[in-house]
């Protein structure tokens, strides 16, 4: 079952908004999720969860909203690219990069366009290599760029009063074994991530993209 928590959010009532986090189990997702569950009622999902969802699959998605009814925010921690050097890149690896990251994600915004509640949130994740390179990250950096270009553009073209961002988070410290592919980062706690994440449901930003490095 995907997870469910009510909170309290920062005007101390006991209903808070009703947040979607897709990829609740990860990382980023885990620290997203117990920052959010303190504050609103959080619905945790993935491939594993009931009701399941597949980012690479419209109509799991579109079944999704369908199951859990209306909502004020819906948040994407996931998304995998290949870590490869460039001259090992092939097509397939740009292709699975793109699909799994960004279409997944443009998959997710347009669906949560129409049911969201007026006045509701999308944030999205990209990540620190879209502007910071790495020999091994060219696929990432593409896919991150994506998602990026499609935040900006959509931000004043969504209507209804509904936001959307992306957060760009740095290597993680809880993450430690892609330390070594990042020469020179500073690593960044989870929960300091999922400050950007707060900041993007409960805020007034849009077309941002909130680096945590």
């Amino acid at each position: 079952m995907p997870r469910e928590r009510r909170g309290t959010n920062r005007s101390g009532r006991g209903n808070g908004m009703r947040i979607i986090i897709v990829g609740a189990s990860g990382t980023i997702g885990t620290a997203v999720t117990g920052l959010l569950a303190e504050r609103h009622e959080v619905i945790g999902v993935g491939r594993s969860t009931t009701p399941a969802v597949d980012l690479g699959d419209p109509g799991s998605v579109a079944e999704l909203f369908r199951s859990v009814g209306p909502v004020d925010g819906v948040v994407a921690c996931t998304g995998s690219v290949p870590f490869k050097p460039w001259a090992e890149l092939d097509e397939a690896d740009y292709r699975s990069g793109i699909d799994s990251k960004l279409i997944g994600q443009i998959t997710l915004a347009r669906h949560a366009a129409t049911a969201l509640r007026e006045g509701g949130s999308i944030t999205l994740t990209s990540g620190v290599l879209t502007a910071d390179p790495i020999p091994t990250g060219t696929a990432a950096s593409v896919a991150n760029a994506g998602i990026e270009a499609f935040v900006r553009t959509s931000a004043g073209a969504i209507g209804r009063g509904i936001r959307i961002n992306a957060i760009s988070p740095g290597v993680l410290v809880e993450s430690p074994q892609f330390h070594d592919s990042f020469p020179g980062f500073e690593p960044v706690p989870a929960a300091r991530v999922a400050q950007a994440y707060l900041r993007s449901v409960e805020g007034i930003d849009t077309g941002r993209i909130l680096a945590v490095n």
